[in-house]
């Protein structure tokens, strides 16, 4: 039961960060859909943890280049999610306003996902790798 209550309370916080994002886009006063571009960081944020959690067979390790690599794409990839809002928002695509509701929806989005992987992440029964 704690597996349903944890994948509902993530579902709810990335259901909140998405609002947020659309909150940015779509208000009156903005009106700009450029943020929308950040979806693809959602999206490709997890890809680089789960091929190094396939790839690698020792788990004990301390280091791995392997595991020391993926992390190092996935805040690659996480700072260049809220840098894209700032960036759109100093050439004026966007407003400062959109551009701190979308910053807030990523924060939202990035715990939510690190949650996710925190709570399935773990090896006993209940596990994401699963699915």
């Amino acid at each position: 039961m704690a597996g349903i209550k944890a994948l509902i309370s993530l579902s709810f916080g990335g259901a909140v960060g998405l609002m947020f994002l659309m909150l940015g886009c779509a208000l009156p006063v903005y009106d700009e859909y450029w943020p929308l571009f950040v979806l693809f960081f959602y999206v490709l944020s997890p890809i680089p943890y789960c091929v190094s959690r396939r790839v690698t067979d020792d788990t004990d390790a301390t280091s791995n280049a392997c595991k020391e690599l993926a992390v190092f794409l996935t805040t690659g990839i996480v700072v260049s999610a809220f840098g894209l809002p700032v960036i759109f928002a100093r050439v004026h695509v966007i407003a400062w306003g959109a551009c701190a509701l979308v910053v807030t929806g990523n924060i939202v989005i990035f715990a939510t996902i690190l949650g996710f992987f925190l709570v399935f992440g773990s090896s006993d029964d209940f596990s994401w790798q699963q699915w």
